[in-house]
């Protein structure tokens, strides 16, 4: 037992364990009934190991542990300390800012269908109890939409959840416990960080590089036990990276392996993509899904996502459905089905497309000539390198008018600081790129400049 006097004179605090995880139950106790606070500062890991009498691996577990679901945040030099209630970081617009948000990571709602002229012809008649949970219309399109990217001859069967995000965090529920490990990829997706860490669930990171997931990263995360892997197989967010065939090929030999390990591909671009899919998931695998959502396309708003997976899968997850909304309602169902069928809102999905490629090539090309060569990928987002620390180059912009998001924000390993910025910039006319592209040449060379003035 560990007792730890507070400043403040308040009670002594007892922690208590052999096991990493009796240790880290202890610690989370003490913090939800308000014994340690957020800010408070827990005992080296050298001093919990020697009071408790354990190894010192024990307690580096213990911590890892409560670190990995989010309670607290290992500061280095500053010790491990009990998180705060900030909210974590999330897509959209910064709230109360006379910045320039280029962190949104928001589709053109110019190119957003207007759904008016659709919606007479989609009320029907209303959706009782008891009755299918998917809209007959919607499931044939989704079938067959789904169906084309999956190997010829996989069994599946579709799900339809409110959104991506909910899909994810059913299917995760469905197959893990708390402490089971997760394999993302690093850099990654917001919603997939907070997805896994509010769950309590170990991220294990799988680095990304420019065709996706790499195969020794997939390699390493599947020797580290994980139960779960979550990919995008194309404009992957925050790089842009896509799978390419001979990648996707790879992976698919290595989880040939691990069968029963559930491959989650969050295929969140899809229609807008300027990549063809390929998909990580083979014939023979027995734990698998694919998520498709609209919000990229149809708008944020539209709350819907489509799951084929196998149909043990599907069983499990509509079971993670039941104790709260059973079914997504068939009224945005059949305007999801109307919008996405028709020619017109078609020919709009593939104009934003190119849209958002042509903008963020036009971007990538003038930050190319202010010295930062750019890649642009695929997605709504540029993956820009700085050789500087993003930190330090986001305040710069910020005293230039701009907001952005820096790498730092979608790490899941230590790898330092990051030097890298995701900027949406597709809603930017050519003037505005432009004195964008100039600001960060601008903020580059003052912070690699103040950097060499603190060396010498």
């Amino acid at each position: 037992m560990v007792e730890d006097t507070r400043k403040d004179g308040a009670e002594i605090i007892d922690i208590e364990g052999r096991s990493a995880a009796e240790i880290a139950d202890s610690l989370r106790t003490l913090i939800e009934r308000g014994a340690l606070r957020p800010g408070d500062a827990l005992p080296p890991v050298r001093a919990l190991a020697e009071q408790l009498g354990v190894n010192r691996n024990t307690a580096v577990s213990a911590y890892r542990q409560l670190t990995n679901a989010g309670v607290v945040v290992t500061l280095g030099r500053g010790g491990t300390r009990v998180a705060g209630t900030a909210a974590v970081a999330q897509e959209g617009f910064a709230a109360d800012t006379a910045l320039r948000d280029l962190g949104t990571g928001n589709p053109d709602a110019s190119f957003i269908p207007d759904p008016s002229g659709v919606l007479p012809g989609i009320a029907r008649r209303p959706v009782l109890y008891g009755e299918p949970v998917i809209d007959p219309d919607l499931e044939r399109s989704a079938l067959a939409w789904m169906g084309a990217d999956l190997p010829d001859g996989t069994p599946l069967r579709l799900t339809v959840t409110s959104g991506a995000a909910d899909a994810v965090e059913r299917l995760l529920a469905q197959a893990l416990t708390r402490d089971d490990a997760v394999a993302l990829e690093d850099p990654c997706f917001l919603t997939s960080i907070h997805t896994v860490r509010v769950a309590g669930y170990r991220p294990v990171p799988v680095p990304v590089d420019d065709e996706g997931m790499t195969v020794d990263g997939l390699r390493a995360a599947l020797e580290q036990g994980v139960r779960a892997v979550i990919c995008t197989p194309r404009a992957q967010n925050p790089t842009g990276a896509s799978l390419t065939a001979g990648r996707a090929a790879a992976l698919r030999a290595v989880l040939a392996e691990h069968p029963y390990v559930l491959v989650i591909e969050d295929d969140h671009y899809s229609l807008l993509s300027q990549q063809p899919h390929h998909t990580l998931i083979s014939a023979e695998h027995r734990r698998w899904a694919l998520v498709r959502s609209v919000s990229k396309f149809l708008g944020p708003d539209m709350c819907l996502a489509v799951t084929a997976s196998d149909p043990e899968t599907a069983d499990r997850l509509a079971m993670r459905l039941t104790p709260g909304t059973t079914w997504v309602s068939h009224l945005l169902q059949r305007l999801v089905h109307a919008l996405a069928t028709d020619p017109d809102v078609a020919e709009g999905i593939r104009a934003a497309g190119e849209h958002y490629a042509a903008r963020n090539a036009a971007f990538a090309a003038l930050l190319t000539a202010e010295g930062l060569p750019t890649t642009p990928g695929d997605g709504l987002n540029v993956w820009v390198p700085l050789g500087a620390p993003a930190r330090a180059v986001s305040e710069q912009l910020m005293r230039r008018g701009w907001l952005v998001r820096p790498g730092d924000e979608f790490a899941l390993g230590d790898h330092g600081a990051s030097e890298r910025l995701r900027l949406t910039v597709h809603e930017l006319d050519d003037d505005e790129q432009r004195r964008l592209a100039a600001d960060v040449g601008a903020s580059v060379r003052a912070v690699r400049e103040r950097s060499a003035m603190i060396d010498r």
